[in-house]
């Protein structure tokens, strides 16, 4: 059984007819904005699909728009549901804490997924689901020594500021980055908002600004792509080396045509179908570790014929 709905006090909507038994359990989830990119559309239908098939699971999907008021809404929609396990994709990792508490304290499990909640809030859920945020900042920073052979100047498209993805990913990359090349300058980080368009004019900027770029880093291929149009449009983007993460389609394609040096590849099938087995291991009492993670590798052109080409 699929309802969906983006208000968190709205009429749910049955989207599919199988019946609901004693067995099933009823799993709602709460998604961060399905509408600000692929990833998280592919995300959606991945996890309405694994649902189904399943076959004994009945799931309410909310999106809350990127606005955490609503996410705090559609949680205790949630809880007064009596759902048997909540999953949430935090809009704010430190917001969501206490509406995240009090369906702990109601008896219902929490799966955090895709993008960690602040470390107070992790003592209430019952584990986290995704990628490893800090871990890919990492990869990505030893993509830019390799790329720049450990000398240069280089600036970063964050994503959304205050979104925990956005500050681990840099934290990762500009800790990393300092650690294996000094030598190689980080001179501005300004927010993208996973937002190609936001990320074209944030380059712009960053290529009226400084007369030399040597690389830059985004949070994300969608922000990547954005910035790598805007150095082809200023007639520079021979002279600059463009890494990203979560690797997006356009992102795949700009590596096979030698115009992006390197990504994260990180699927969002894996990514949703994860997060649902992680709900239902931990209904069903089994051991799961509270940092859930699943595999993310770097994609170079070295490599890219061993990934498939992703499909948003």
């Amino acid at each position: 059984m699929f309802y969906k709905t983006a208000l968190a006090t709205s009429v749910l909507l049955l989207a599919s007819g199988i019946a609901h038994a004693d067995s099933t359990y009823r799993i709602g989830i709460t998604q961060n904005n399905v509408g600000v990119d692929s990833y998280q559309t592919t995300y959606e239908r991945a996890f309405v699909a694994a649902a189904e098939a399943n076959g004994s699971v009945d799931i309410v999907v909310l999106d809350a728009g990127g606005d955490v008021a609503r996410q705090i809404g559609q949680m205790q929609d949630l809880v007064q549901q009596r759902m048997d396990a909540i999953i949430i994709w935090p809009t704010d990792g430190q917001a969501v804490i206490p509406a995240i508490r009090q369906a702990n304290n109601a008896g219902i499990p929490v799966v955090v997924t895709n993008s960690r909640i602040a470390d107070a809030g992790m003592d209430f859920i019952a584990a986290f689901s995704g990628p490893d945020n800090v871990e890919q900042g990492a990869y990505a920073a030893e993509m830019m020594c390799e790329a720049l052979e450990g000398e240069g100047q280089i600036v970063q498209i964050s994503g959304q500021p205050g979104y925990t993805t956005a500050i681990e990913r840099a934290a990762g990359f500009e800790e990393r980055l300092a650690e294996l090349c000094p030598d190689v300058e980080l001179m501005e980080t300004q927010p993208g908002n996973w937002n190609r368009e936001r990320a074209q004019r944030v380059m712009e900027d960053f290529l009226t600004k400084y007369d030399r770029i040597d690389g830059v880093y985004s949070g994300d291929d969608n922000m990547g792509v954005g910035a790598l149009n805007a150095a082809k449009d200023a007639g520079r983007a021979g002279d600059i080396v463009f890494i990203g993460a979560t690797n997006f389609a356009v992102g795949y394609d700009a590596i096979a045509r030698g115009e992006y040096y390197g990504s994260i590849y990180q699927s969002p099938v894996d990514d949703a179908e994860a997060a649902l087995q992680t709900a239902l291991d931990v209904l069903a009492g089994e051991e799961v570790p509270k940092l859930n993670f699943f595999e993310t590798p770097k994609i170079t052109a070295e490599n890219l014929e061993e990934f498939d080409r992703p499909v948003f």
